[in-house]
């Protein structure tokens, strides 16, 4: 049981510093193109996984043809899934840090989806909403203004410097919740594994049609022998999609949901403090920070048993 604990903990030291990573990584390159390089690594990746266990005697043409096949309604929310978990997500992520820093995305991502998904949840899977949870939503909207907007509603005027930035960060959490109950929806029959795989598939496929519509392609062609581009996809496409999602996946079948969520609270703080050791630009106010932690002790309140 300790080493599943201490996975946990490696998968948030990786997490909390691709935010800073990435942030260090858009000096010479651009959002979309860290996100494609990102998912070309993770898919690459999958496919030595699938062409290794296919060379292995129990992994034989006839046991991978009786594998579950989905539905169709299992492929719109793949689908769905790699555009608000993916394509959609990653580039409003990685725009919002380059605008305004690392920190605040880590915050609103990691503390405001278990809001959304809870909310969310309500009306997908008809949970019952509870005095407490209500009680709890209540005092999640106090944490999240001030979250949100670090104390000063101009932050959140089309006149303020930093708009698109926190606009960005605030789509963050929403698509993540959609991302994870469309997941949820998804047939439980293949494994989690199988699932991620063909979401980076797809991934690949968006992120590459927008970068085509967009003209940013020629970026990732001239930066794709770049060492630190390739560093810095290793790091998050091995690091944090395949091997991070793999821990996620077996901690959550080990112990309860509660308690794997609740690392990802200290998440933000992290990131916070490997961006004030190397010194990166942030945006984040006293107020963030209070408005966080508020929203943790909502969320914590929303999910106790």
């Amino acid at each position: 049981m300790m080493i599943i604990y201490l996975l946990l903990v490696l998968m948030i030291g990786i997490w909390s510093f691709s935010f800073v990573l990435v942030d260090i990584t858009f000096e010479f390159m651009l959002p979309l193109s860290v996100v494609l390089y990102r998912f070309v690594i993770a898919s690459i990746t999958y496919l030595i996984i699938d062409f290794c266990l296919f060379t292995k005697r129990k992994c034989s043409k006839e046991i991978i043809e009786k594998s579950p096949k989905y539905s169709k309604n299992d492929w719109i929310m793949i689908i769905l899934s790699s555009l608000f978990g993916v394509s959609l997500f990653f580039l409003a992520q990685y725009v919002s840090i380059e605008l305004i820093g690392p920190s605040l995305p880590a915050l609103f991502v990691c503390l405001l989806s278990p809001v959304f998904i809870s909310l969310l949840a309500l009306f997908l899977f008809k949970e019952k909403l509870s005095k407490k949870k209500i009680f709890g939503f209540a005092i999640a909207s106090v944490g999240a203004f001030f979250l949100v907007t670090g104390g000063n509603i101009q932050n959140l005027t089309p006149e303020s410097p930093n708009f698109l930035g926190y606009f960005l960060a605030l789509l963050t959490p929403f698509q993540w919740a959609l991302y994870s109950s469309f997941t949820k929806k998804v047939s439980s029959n293949n494994s989690k594994m199988k699932l991620n795989k063909y979401i980076s598939y797809l991934g690949v496929l968006e992120v590459f049609i927008i970068m085509l519509l967009t003209n940013q392609f020629t970026d990732f062609i001239e930066n794709i022998i770049n060492p630190v581009a390739f560093l810095t996809a290793i790091y998050l496409g091995i690091g944090c999609y395949v091997l991070g999602y793999y821990i996620w996946q077996k901690a959550q079948s080990q112990l309860k949901s509660f308690k794997v969520a609740s690392f990802l609270y200290i998440e933000p703080f992290l990131t916070l403090l490997f961006s004030m050791l190397l010194q990166r630009t942030e945006t984040i106010v006293l107020w963030n920070v209070i408005g966080g932690l508020i929203v943790l002790g909502a969320v914590l309140l929303i999910n106790y048993k």
